[in-house]
């Protein structure tokens, strides 16, 4: 008997249908063997060394592989072709006592009869460097996660988890609701002139964009009606007009990280459920002809695709779309510097199953999966779509008015994957223009301003964090999705979604405020990117994982002692204490090695009164939260008693309450109703409770003057004393 030994049964099914019986295929369930659960698992005393355990769910399996590899002629380990994979296969090596030294090693990149019967005719050695790589990366993540989590924890009293490249991509969703929270709103006006050839009645429009030859937008009302009675009596003529052919390139096939933005964007589905469906779609799933196997290995950052796959997309394309849809050369794409280019991109295994042949053996998402990678493949392979363009350019006396627009006259690769996007610049004009020449007068219909703010910066999505994670070079295919599953895992909820968008809770910002103090080169993008690199080159050879340990831990350690230390005093010898966390909760123990001395934290935030909850009770605490000073009872969560304690300011103008004055997550003062969350009404001034005579909104009180909160409505009077 000869045995192949992949991770997953649905892998192990779809080989097994292609070998007929001359080898067996079972499945290890994923890893065998891995770091302990409850502690670090790493020995930092000897060299860094990883502690590897079986937990007891693998025993059974690992009985079963075991029986069945002693009684095989020969051992194939077929676990997935990268770091992960390979790591897999080494320890089913050692657990199972299989010559290392043998060529037992088997990979391929697509589950098809080809591919599978070609690795088994190249067997090779497990590589040691991908192993060490993948160990490296684990060693490092669990110091680091298993080191700061704690130290996090004791300092802000909450059960928190810190990662090494999760916490970065954390802190890019923090800082930009920073950003958003800090942004002032510039106040200024569009003015758009409606404009016709003299004696024709082909009107168009353009928008003003410069003065005396910079760009330029009227600042307020006074400014825009100033401009517009001096356009008024100018005269306007064609500038420029400029017309010319646009090509737009296919764009390249699937890599993981486009796949999961794609993904989110088109289907709605998470970045970990996009990785689910495609895990799926590559292992293969059932038929009624057995398991078939329908795209390529799904965890990549190469763009590159084999000869062999190119040759049959332009066949393809030739027979289904034409010959003017095929490029006279193929089109070839470059992966980033970055990339490992281990093997190819995500493509379907087989161009002739189209979507439409395997519909009714999909579910819903993983049809629209498969879909989405099968036609961005076939257009990677198509001529570029062509487009009609045109610039205008019309001046008024010292002003500048542009319009632009585009016309489709070649689908291209447009015709299979349509990847351009609405425009949304107001500067287009977008309308149809008529035949015009260089110099040529205009007439001027109208003009119509219309007043604008400045929009602060558009939070993250999966798709757009993704995207900016591999712009700065931080994680790797495999991690992306693992991140976006920590960020929203329930348990802590660092963000949340409000529709498709990232928005962090109010524990990020402390997690990220002390992290970014204690921690400042991990929480460093600049850094991560390098480490990554670095882990990389171990996989490529030539560079000591243990080294690239020491050297990172020996400052590590010090931030982390750093990051314990407090403002208390030992009673014993007047030495720093540190903060620690222990069975029995938070401690302080002496940093003086000579001094034993340890005493218990007091809970911050939490004062015992002399109050009895009258729900249970039990004591009150004064404690303080992310909306002030509250009181609650000593019994909680089974007594959720709490009464406020914040002053109140204002009047809500929905439900008639006291509004109360609050911080925001990003450190800004707003004023909530204190009826909240039956009543959700908020604002960044203090509301009088009042409406507006003029136009019904609700009045608020700026600078000693009663005003309309309608930033529109000009209603004002003073405040009453």
């Amino acid at each position: 008997m000869k045995l192949i030994i992949v991770e997953s049964p649905h892998k192990a099914k779809t080989i097994a249908k292609f070998l007929h019986g001359e080898y067996k295929v079972d499945a290890s369930k994923g890893h065998i063997r891995d770091l302990p659960v409850n502690y670090m698992g790493v020995n930092i005393k000897d060299n860094f060394e990883p502690y590897y355990v079986i937990a007891p769910e693998k025993k059974a399996d690992i009985k079963r592989l075991s029986d069945q590899a002693k009684k095989a002629e020969v051992v194939y380990l077929a676990t997935d072709p990268d770091r992960e994979g390979e790591a897999i296969s080494w320890h089913l090596a050692e657990v199972l006592n299989l010559d290392e030294k043998t060529a037992n090693r088997i990979e391929f990149n697509e589950i098809s009869e080809r591919a599978v019967k070609r690795a088994l005719e190249n067997p090779r050695k497990i590589d040691m460097n991908l192993v060490d790589a993948q160990q490296a990366r684990r060693v490092l993540d669990r110091i680091v996660g298993y080191s700061i989590s704690p130290a996090a924890s004791t300092k802000l009293n909450e059960t928190l988890s810190a990662g090494r490249v999760q916490s970065v991509a954390l802190k890019m969703v923090v800082d930009r609701e920073r950003e958003i929270t800090a942004f002032v709103p510039k106040e200024y006006w569009n003015l758009k002139a409606d404009l016709s050839p003299v004696n024709k009645k082909s009107n168009f429009k353009v928008l003003l964009t410069e003065k005396n030859g910079r760009k330029y937008k009227p600042s307020n009302e006074e400014e825009a009606t100033a401009t517009e009675i001096e356009l008024k009596q100018s005269t306007f003529k064609v500038k420029s007009l400029k017309k010319s052919v646009i090509k737009s390139h296919a764009p390249a096939p699937f890599i993981t990280s486009t796949l999961q933005q794609d993904g989110s964007i088109k289907l709605n589905v998470t970045a970990p459920q996009i990785m689910q469906i495609a895990q799926r779609l590559y292992e293969g799933v059932e038929t009624p002809r057995g398991n078939v196997a329908l795209i390529t290995y799904m965890r990549t950052d190469s763009v590159r695709i084999s000869q062999e796959a190119q040759a049959s997309a332009r066949e393809f394309i030739r027979a289904n779309y034409g010959a003017e849809y095929v490029p006279t050369k193929p089109n070839f794409y470059k992966s980033k510097n970055s990339a490992q280019d281990a093997h190819e991109a995500i493509r379907p295994i087989d161009v002739a199953l189209t979507p439409e042949k395997v519909e009714d053996i999909l579910d819903k998402n993983q049809y629209k999966l498969y879909k989405l990678i099968y036609d961005r493949f076939i257009a990677s392979q198509m001529s570029e779509a062509k487009y009609d363009s045109v610039a205008l350019e019309v001046e008024a006396g010292a002003y500048t008015f542009k319009t632009s627009g585009k016309t489709l006259t070649f689908k291209g690769y447009t015709a299979v994957y349509d990847d351009t996007k609405k425009e949304e610049d107001e500067e287009t004009g977008s309308s149809l223009l008529p035949p015009l020449a260089e110099g040529e007068i205009l007439n001027l219909n109208g003009l119509v301003k219309e007043q604008k703010f400045t929009k602060p910066p558009v939070r993250y999505t999966e798709a757009t964090l993704i995207k900016n994670m591999e712009d700065k070079g931080i994680g790797r295919p495999s991690t992306y999705a693992t991140i976006m599953a920590k960020l929203s895992d329930k348990k802590r909820e660092y963000v949340r979604k409000e529709k498709k968008y990232l928005v962090p809770n109010t524990i990020s910002y402390d997690l990220i405020d002390f992290l970014v103090k204690f921690f400042p080169n991990i929480m460093d993008v600049s850094f991560t990117a390098n480490m990554e690199t670095a882990l990389d080159d171990i996989g490529d050879g030539g560079k000591d994982w243990h080294k690239l340990i020491s050297d990172f831990y020996a400052p590590f350690e010090k931030q982390l002692l750093s990051s314990k230390l407090t403002e208390e005093k030992c009673q014993l010898c007047g030495s720093p204490m540190y903060i620690n966390s222990g069975k029995y909760g938070n401690y302080y123990s002496c940093s003086n090695v000579n001094c034993k001395q340890n005493k218990p934290v007091t809970a911050k935030f939490a004062m015992p009164t002399d109050k009895v909850c009258p729900k249970c009770g039990g004591t009150v605490l004064e404690r303080e939260g992310k909306f002030g000073k509250f009181l609650a009872c000593s019994n909680y969560p089974e007594c959720k008693y709490t009464v406020s304690l914040t002053e109140s300011v204002g009047i809500c103008p929905d439900c008639g309450k006291p509004t109360k004055k609050m911080m925001s997550k990003g450190g800004k003062v707003f004023y909530g109703c204190s009826d909240y969350p039956r009543c959700k009404f908020m604002s960044w001034d203090i509301p009088t409770g009042e409406k507006c005579p003029d136009c019904g909104s609700y009045l608020i009180q700026v600078e000693g003057k009663i005003r309309c909160s309608n930033k529109k409505c000009k209603y004002s009077e003073d405040a009453k004393s």
